[in-house]
């Protein structure tokens, strides 16, 4: 929580909190009678796994938010589903909007500072799986926005537009890992890319205009390849850079080799990712390769993209009242390390062997000390932004109700420490770090399965309904871990970050 006398190791007004997302914990979603999403052709067709009740809170918000303001918490991240406000086109639902509205005051009755997702993955089903390909995406996203606004900002401030604009493009558009599912679309995903970006800076439009003091993020998920990560925030900083837009190719190049020296690649596989990356990219110029052949392939590669992108979000960064669409660098802290994610078929996981040529959740490698450079730099390259850590968790492995640990030893106690103390160290620093949120409260429904746990709680799933359990989906008391790191960075006991318990 945040210090209010200074002797805390939190700055006054830190939000210290847990995140949550409303498709994964609401439930009463792509069933008979219920709101559908765009995943629920793929629940109904059993390609994946159905998301039923999640973890209840449509149904008792009351106790998420008890739970999260007995941990410590002074925020609580949460999206307004989309699909469940507007379950038709044109059909609005008062009623759930209205919910909204007493969760949101709910949680200021216990101390919890709300910050709401507009949209995180998820949009209505008849809407149409390719949604964020259509050129109308980003101002139909925006009239939704600007609709719902001046019944939620009585009880909020602190925004996020579009959760994780790089991940929605690279599963729905490169992996097929979520709606629509396509592969190695490149070029679509490119534009998809655009499009969630332009949404962002219409939107932040309509949030100060309806609440001038609103605080506005966007929240990539973090990636040592710059077009991944990097250049969604560098193209929303340009104009306060004092950068126009027919220089902003040129500085693009330019702050992606001071990206790329901040994080330089460390194996042949991570250097050629970032080649591709940069090749397909429609700003900035591209690495060039040292042979003829690679130099012709990245021109076509290119000449392809910008032939075929529309850049409406530079059009939109510059058409703006606001020269700095942003109001805090929000970032989501896992691996940034593409490369890594590579996996040989047939390698021991969690539970037996993996014959999948990508990496399970449950074996991503924890790096704290990655989190305080990281920090470091985002401050060197953005001066003065403040920066909020949006989420930061780890997660363990639950099959057929049997709990695997994971291989590496880490457990949820430990990574709870390890990365507290990495944000005190950067703020020890001098790094505006404002706030940090756990992802997540509670064991949730991540994108098909139940099997990855990233909760504080863990959630028995062998009842209907579901029940919290007083425990992580390991047996440890990561409750209790979290109570006693809020207490300490408050009471400024170090000790809390460096002692096991």
């Amino acid at each position: 929580m945040a210090s209010e006398t200074g002797t805390g190791l939190l700055p006054e007004g830190f939000l210290l909190g847990v995140a949550t997302a409303g498709f994964q914990v609401e439930g009463g979603f792509n069933d008979e009678g219920e709101p559908a999403n765009n995943w629920a052709d793929w629940e109904l067709s059993g390609r994946v796994d159905r998301s039923g009740d999640a973890c209840g809170f449509w149904r008792e918000p009351e106790t998420a938010l008890d739970r999260a303001a007995t941990l410590g918490c002074n925020a609580f991240r949460l999206s307004v589903e989309w699909a469940r406000i507007e379950p038709e086109d044109g059909v609005v639902d008062d009623v759930a909007l209205g919910r909204y509205v007493g969760i949101l005051a709910a949680c200021h009755e216990r101390g919890l500072e709300p910050i709401v997702t507009l949209h995180h993955f998820t949009h209505p089903w008849w809407l149409g799986e390719e949604f964020w390909l259509m050129p109308g995406s980003p101002d139909r996203f925006v009239a939704h926005v600007a609709r719902i606004l001046p019944a939620l900002t009585e009880h909020c401030r602190h925004w996020v537009t579009v959760n994780e604009p790089n991940i929605v493009a690279l599963s729905g558009w490169i992996d097929g890992s979520c709606p629509p599912g396509r592969r190695l679309a490149v070029s679509d995903a490119v534009e998809v890319l655009d499009n969630l970006l332009t949404a962002h800076v219409l939107a932040y439009e309509a949030i100060h205009t309806v609440q001038p003091q609103a605080i506005v993020t966007v929240n990539p998920s973090t990636s040592t390849i710059y077009e991944h990560d990097r250049l969604l925030t560098d193209l929303l900083w340009a104009r306060h850079a004092g950068i126009g837009r027919e220089k902003l190719d040129d500085w693009i190049a330019e702050r992606r080799a001071l990206h790329d020296l901040a994080a330089p690649a460390g194996n042949a596989a991570e250097l050629a990712i970032r080649r591709l990356f940069a090749a397909v990219s429609p700003f900035g110029s591209a690495l060039e390769p040292d042979d003829s052949v690679g130099r012709s392939l990245v021109a076509g590669l290119r000449r392809r993209a910008r032939r075929q992108s529309a850049r409406r979000v530079v059009d939109a960064l510059y058409a703006s009242r606001y020269e700095r669409p942003i109001d805090a660098s929000g970032l989501d802290w896992y691996d940034p390390v593409p490369s890594r994610a590579l996996r040989l078929p047939g390698q021991l996981t969690s539970g037996g062997r993996s014959w999948s040529p990508g990496r399970a959740l449950w074996d991503v490698p924890p790096h704290p000390e990655g989190l305080t450079a990281w920090c470091h730099a985002e401050q060197a390259l953005l001066p003065g932004l403040p920066m909020l850590v949006v989420e930061n968790g780890m997660a363990t492995r639950v099959r057929g109700g049997v709990a695997y640990r994971r291989l590496d030893g880490w457990d949820r106690v430990r990574y709870l420490r390890e990365h507290l103390r990495a944000i005190v160290d950067a703020l020890d620093a001098g790094v505006p770090v404002q706030g940090y949120l756990h992802w997540s409260l509670v064991d949730n429904y991540e994108w098909g399965t139940y099997e990855p746990r990233f909760g504080i709680f863990g959630m028995d799933r062998t009842r209907s309904p579901v029940r919290w359990l007083p425990t992580d989906a390991d047996g440890r008391d990561a409750a209790g871990a979290f109570a006693r790191l809020a207490r300490g960075l408050a009471e400024g006991d170090r000790s809390v970050l460096t002692e096991p318990f």
